[in-house]
């Protein structure tokens, strides 16, 4: 930039005020605490020493929401535990971000078919922002989920209004496809009852 080129003193830095507050939000993301399942198992990991999930300045795990940023949703959704979800979500303050994690969280995973208890993709329940499928994920899946929240946080516009045209905004399209077997309710009680037939022991 000629035009700026020794007209300030040497670590004399020029942002807007827009970029400030991204930066500060980027390098400031506090997850909360709130595992689920087996996934769970590898966030704990990401905030271990080998990871260490302070270098990105996410390492202050919030046991609240209302001091929370980001909710990691590591580990299977039931649909009882569905509500809870959304619930906590409610309650964390704006701007606020979901990392989905795990196949189980994704879109249903192992219990697509047969897991007549699990939500098949917790994007029904709360938005998400990025996924990060595995079974389980390493923790450099995480890592690697939580820059691009990041990428995300930095493109946000809190002062100026105008609409960023790559900014992606997920959006679901609908309900996922389900099996023949458990299309419909009657199908489904159909297959429920051949499944528990098929499931009684035999007779010695």
């Amino acid at each position: 930039m000629p035009l700026l080129e020794n007209r300030f003193e040497d670590g004399f830095v020029a942002t807007t005020l827009d970029q400030a507050i991204d930066w500060a939000r980027a390098s400031s993301l506090w997850p909360m605490t709130f595992g689920l399942a087996c996934c769970a198992i590898e966030m704990m990991a990401v905030g271990g020493p080998r990871y260490d999930i302070d270098r990105f300045g996410a390492g202050a795990f919030r046991a609240t929401p209302r001091q929370a940023d980001l909710m990691i949703v590591a580990g299977t959704v039931n649909l009882k535990m569905a509500e809870r979800v959304r619930r906590l979500y409610d309650l964390m303050p704006d701007p606020k971000f979901v990392i989905a994690m795990g196949a189980c969280t994704c879109g249903g995973g192992p219990y697509y078919k047969y897991g007549y208890n699990v939500v098949k993709g917790v994007d029904l329940v709360v938005p998400v922002d990025v996924y990060v499928p595995g079974c389980p994920p390493r923790p450099e899946a995480l890592l690697e989920g939580l820059m691009r929240v990041q990428d995300k946080v930095r493109t946000m516009r809190t002062l100026r209004k105008e609409k960023i045209e790559d900014e992606l905004v997920p959006v679901r399209t609908g309900h996922p496809a389900l099996p023949a077997e458990v299309a419909t309710l009657d199908a489904a009680n159909a297959f429920k009852l051949a499944t528990k037939e098929a499931a009684k022991p035999a007779k010695a």
